[in-house]
């Protein structure tokens, strides 16, 4: 089956980016026009893109958008500045995107893949426009791959999906958090395309409602049954034998498969250990991290207090964006190169990333 790809985002005019802003989901379909690393470092910041696969997607289009607007001025911003946009300008570009985000480890890699498609453009002699387009394919490339990616993997973890099953799943890791059809609800589509007559609990995922919002929204458009529920839910749910397994993405996984994901996805695999149920994590190659060993040195994210309190002036909260779920409490790993058993350091070396 060709892969389809996310229509959250797309190229605009002038070779902007068209960015379908989630933050606004589902009340509004409102879509913005990014034609600056500026304002796509702000998008990826403020969540108006998210989602690991996705937000590396954007930053690379983000680079080669303001790359494309550069290469159009009349003049450079000083007379020195020959073969513009320059080098110094692309590494202050990279740094600036890569530093949006700390958790998710495709951004990185995405930006480092960008950084160094436009050194390697610009030793060989390309400039202003050619510069432009040689990251415009860059960006486009690694789009499709996430895409075909994506499809991979839904073919994969839909055959560990029985006929009827109900499936519970946190944040969102669908076409809003990816380049094509998702991560975890990527093999809740295919299994539901194979006519598996699957069912979805989606976690309301606070503070920030990403499963109410978006996965609730999406799975509709698709036509899958959804429930919503909040956190605090999922337990007891369990406990009536309404949830059939459950079904993550991931923001990075360390060497040894300890895997970070978004807040609250360490309890989820807790309570399934506890009453005997699989816990899954999908998630493509660039979401691995062999330089981290352990979930240890997976940087984690620290977001505004006011997400959580509402803006009060003098409350404290503590409020991170995401967890670490050992290694041992996940049954399996869906890769686009296969589902991946324990023990998961010898599996995740042997993909080559």
């Amino acid at each position: 089956m060709p892969a389809s790809h996310t229509d959250a985002i797309a190229w605009g005019p002038g070779g902007s980016v068209r960015l379908l802003d989630q933050t606004a989901l589902p009340a509004e379909a409102r879509w913005l026009t990014i034609a600056s690393v500026e304002a796509m470092t702000e998008a990826i910041r403020s969540l108006r893109v998210r989602g690991a696969p996705l937000i590396g997607i954007a930053a690379a289009m983000g680079l080669a958008a303001e790359a494309s607007r550069l290469a159009g001025e009349a003049r450079p911003p000083q007379p020195s500045c020959q073969g513009w946009p320059t080098a110094e300008w692309l590494e202050a570009a990279c740094r600036r995107l890569a530093a949006a985000r700390p958790t998710a480890v495709n951004l990185r890699h995405t930006i480092e893949r960008m950084r160094r498609a436009g050194l390697e453009a610009m030793r060989s002699g390309a400039t202003g426009p050619a510069l432009a387009q040689r990251l415009r394919t860059e960006a486009q490339a690694i789009w499709d791959e996430d895409a075909a990616m994506c499809q991979a993997i839904g073919e994969c973890g839909q055959e560990l999906i029985a006929p009827g099953a109900r499936i519970l799943t946190h944040c969102n890791a669908g076409m809003l958090a990816t380049g094509g059809i998702g991560t975890a609800l990527g093999a809740v589509y295919v299994a539901h395309q194979r006519g598996k007559a699957v069912s979805v609990i989606a976690t309301e995922t606070r503070p920030l409602g990403q499963g109410a919002r978006l996965t609730a929204w999406e799975l509709a458009r698709a036509g899958i049954p959804c429930r919503v529920i909040v956190d605090g839910a999922a337990a007891w749910m369990m406990a009536r034998h309404e949830v059939d397994l459950v079904i993550v993405g991931a923001d990075r996984i360390a060497a040894n498969g300890d895997v970070a994901n978004k807040i609250g996805t360490y309890g989820l695999a807790l309570l399934a250990n506890c009453h005997r149920l699989p816990f899954y994590v999908a998630a493509p190659r660039s979401t691995f991290d062999p330089a981290s060993p352990t979930g240890e040195a997976i940087p984690i994210e620290e977001r505004r207090a006011s997400e959580i309190t509402g803006g009060p002036q003098g409350m404290n909260a503590w409020n991170p964006a995401f967890d670490v779920t050992p290694a041992a409490l996940v049954t399996a790993i869906v890769t686009d190169r296969g589902v991946l058993r324990p023990p998961f350091g010898p599996a995740i070396a042997a993909l080559g990333i």
